[in-house]
C-alpha cells in the first residue's frame, strides 16, 4: 500500500471539509489548500451573507460561532447539502487591543473565550456525529504560540492555552470512534491582520532575525500543515500540537544574544 501523500490532488478526494474564519488570511489559504486536495470545502464566516454562495475556494455559510444557534444552523446545512462532515478546521477567533491585565474587560474577555474556546466546541458538537456514522474524520484546532508565551493582549492565549487542552481531550474521548484531533500552533504570520506590525522595516528586521529561519511565515505555511493533518498522511497522529513559528520559541535563550 502506497504511502498517502497530504499533497495529492486525490487526498481529500469525495470528503467534506469545513473551515471557520474561512474569510480572513489564514482561513482562505486553508481552503483553497483543502480544495487542491479534491475536497468540497464550506466555508464559514460572520462575514458572509445570510444566503449560502459559491466561490473559488468552497461555499461561503455564514455563522457567528459564538451563538449556539448559529452553529446548529451550520450543522444542519452541512447535514442536509451533504451528509457528511470529514474535515472540521476551528480557525476562527478574535483578539483584542493591547490591555493590562489587572483592567482587562470582563465583557471582552467572556466574547474572546466564547469564540476562540467554547466556539470550537460548539462547532465540534454540531459536526462529530456526522464522523461518528462513518467512524472517520480529522478534526484541526488552530491554536498559537500565544498558548506556551505571554502576550499583551491578557485573554489571548489563555483561550489558546484552552484550546490545546480541548484538543488533548477530544482526541482521547473520539480517538476510539476514529476521529483525530490535534492542533496547529502558528508563530508569526503574516496576514492582512497582522501586516500593521510589519511596515516599520526596522522592526519587521527585528522580528526576522529573531527567527532562526530567518523569515515571517506565510498563510501558506500553515494550510500546508492543515493539509497534513487533514488528510490519512497523519492517520497515527492524535492529540497533538505541531508548532509552525521557524523556531521562535526555541530562540529564546540566543535571541538574548542578538544576530
Amino acid at each position: 500500500m502506497s504511502t498517502p501523500n497530504s499533497f495529492d490532488t486525490n487526498a481529500l478526494v469525495n470528503q467534506v471539509a469545513v473551515v471557520t474564519g474561512a474569510a480572513g488570511g489564514l482561513g482562505l489559504s486553508i481552503c483553497e489548500q483543502l480544495k487542491q486536495m479534491g475536497a468540497t470545502v464550506v466555508m464559514v464566516d460572520v462575514s458572509y451573507g445570510e444566503t449560502p454562495e459559491e466561490s473559488e475556494q468552497g461555499i461561503q455559510v455564514q455563522c457567528d460561532i459564538g451563538n449556539p444557534d448559529a452553529v446548529a444552523k451550520m450543522g444542519q446545512f452541512v447535514q442536509t447539502r451533504f451528509g457528511r462532515c470529514d474535515v472540521l478546521v476551528n480557525n476562527a477567533a478574535v483578539g483584542a487591543n493591547p490591555v493590562a491585565l489587572e483592567d482587562f474587560p470582563i465583557d471582552l474577555w467572556d466574547k474572546m473565550f466564547n469564540i476562540n474556546l467554547r466556539g470550537a466546541l460548539l462547532c465540534a458538537q454540531a459536526l462529530v456525529p456526522m464522523m461518528f456514522e462513518r467512524q472517520s474524520g480529522s478534526i484541526v484546532n488552530v491554536s498559537s504560540i500565544a498558548a506556551q508565551v505571554a502576550t499583551k493582549i491578557g485573554a489571548y492565549g489563555p483561550t489558546k492555552s484552552g484550546l490545546l487542552g480541548l484538543t488533548r481531550q477530544m482526541a482521547v474521548e473520539w480517538g476510539p470512534r476514529g476521529i483525530r484531533t490535534n492542533a496547529i500552533s502558528p508563530g508569526m504570520i503574516l496576514t492582512p491582520l497582522s501586516e500593521g506590525y510589519y511596515r516599520d522595516p526596522e522592526k519587521k528586521q527585528q522580528r526576522i532575525n529573531s527567527i532562526p529561519t530567518r523569515r515571517i511565515g506565510q498563510p501558506q505555511d500553515i494550510a500546508d500543515a492543515v493539509g497534513f493533518l487533514a488528510c490519512n498522511a497523519s492517520i497515527y497522529v492524535n492529540g497533538q500540537d505541531i508548532v509552525v513559528d521557524g523556531g521562535f520559541l526555541k530562540a529564546s535563550l540566543t535571541n538574548l544574544y542578538g544576530t
